[in-house]
């Protein structure tokens, strides 16, 4: 019986591309939390804007949380594709 061949990534790696992935989705996703408002019939209460300021801020706090883990440094894991050459070709 042959065993099925799987493929795994190393965590950190798939973690960073995850992360990166999301920092790219984050104005789609403000840009529709901001026209979400245009849909409702009545737009003039007063909960419109603590709906947009509250997004706001989610937002922002979203994307802060972001940064800092993009920005951690990693110790090299040995994962092949982000590791660079040590004679300094590529």
């Amino acid at each position: 019986m042959t065993r099925k061949r799987t493929e795994f990534f190393a965590r950190d790696g798939y973690r960073l591309r995850r992360t990166m992935d999301a920092a790219r989705l984050l104005p789609v996703l403000g840009t529709f939390l901001f026209l979400l408002p245009v849909l409702w019939a009545g737009g003039q209460s007063r909960g419109g804007y603590i709906y947009l300021f509250t997004i706001w801020i989610g937002l922002i706090v979203f994307a802060a949380i972001l940064s800092r883990r993009l920005k951690e440094p990693k110790a090299p894991t040995g994962d092949a594709d982000t590791q660079e050459p040590e004679d300094g070709s590529v």
